[in-house]
């Protein structure tokens, strides 16, 4: 009976790589997991997207029997976010495939997804950091007490489940508050990836992509549900997908190496400004 010779097309599988690293993005994206997905732009023309934002109309006000209402004019702010590619390349001798210390394909699934998934991160935070509500606590370090006076910020009627980014450096100021509740013990499940604790109803979630910009890292603070009475529905953030991960590869011959490519074709907006508050506190720089 005839040997069976293993390929590198065997091993290198387009397709079963693009499920792999799109499934690896999901779950290793950090500061958008709450983001709403929308696919509409998948298998349309353009690259530009307009993402209105409506001002609020306020509250009603008592009008007597028989007199008219008086009417307000609807008005909304728009923003354009523009469609990108995000990519990332690598390329694999046989001798890395076939006898390679440990899992060379394998590894390149993980670093891909990893360098994707950072993208979006950074996309995203690069989005909430244009939210037009902001607190100034940069006098002090972050603490229960500035977290609630940023999150007054809101003007909630009704006190709704939030989660704040905050840069590692600031993580063992928080640990030391006596108000912050560590993960482990939690009476229920943690939600968001990278949660470690909560203080003041935030769901905590350290990121180095969180900026630090005049002596004060400035940390978003998200809400994750709403006031459905009284509050709209819309995401805080939405990720606009034209096309999602897609896994290519090209065989060169002459040096025997495959180019395994990945990219990712979308934009993220911020979608709803009353749901976001910058929250700065100070901080110094750490090596």
């Amino acid at each position: 009976m005839a040997s069976q010779m293993t390929k590198i097309a065997d091993l290198i599988d387009p397709e079963v790589m693009a499920d792999m690293i799109s499934a690896k993005v999901e779950s290793k994206i950090v500061v958008a997991p709450f983001a709403k997905v929308d696919n509409t732009l998948q298998g349309r023309a353009g690259d530009t997207i307009t993402v209105p934002q409506y001002t609020y109309i306020g509250d009603a006000k008592d009008v007597g029997e028989g007199e008219e209402c008086e009417t307000v004019k609807l008005t909304a702010s728009t923003t354009t976010a523009k469609v990108k590619k995000a990519m990332k390349a690598v390329s694999l001798t046989d001798e890395a495939v076939l006898s390679g210390y440990g899992d060379p394909v394998a590894e390149t699934n993980n670093q891909i997804a990893a360098a994707i998934a950072a993208k979006v991160d950074v996309d995203a935070m690069d989005a909430l950091q244009t939210a037009q509500v902001t607190f100034d606590g940069s006098e002090n370090v972050i603490s229960y007490s500035g977290i609630v006076d940023a999150i007054d910020k809101f003007e909630e009627e009704l006190n709704t489940e939030k989660v704040i980014f905050v840069h590692p450096h600031q993580v063992s100021q928080l640990r030391k508050d006596p108000d912050f509740i560590s993960a482990d013990k939690y009476t229920g499940e943690v939600v968001m990836s990278g949660e470690i604790g909560k203080i003041a109803n935030c769901r905590v979630v350290p990121s180095k992509k969180v900026p630090f910009e005049g002596d004060c890292y400035k940390c978003p603070i998200v809400k994750l549900t709403q006031d459905n009475e009284t509050e709209d529905e819309t995401s805080a953030l939405t990720v606009y997908l034209k096309r999602d991960t897609n896994v290519e590869t090209e065989r060169n011959t002459l040096p025997r190496t495959t180019d395994i490519s990945a990219d990712k074709i979308y934009t993220v907006a911020l979608t709803n400004q009353s749901k976001v508050v910058i929250a700065k506190f100070s901080g110094t720089v750490k090596n």
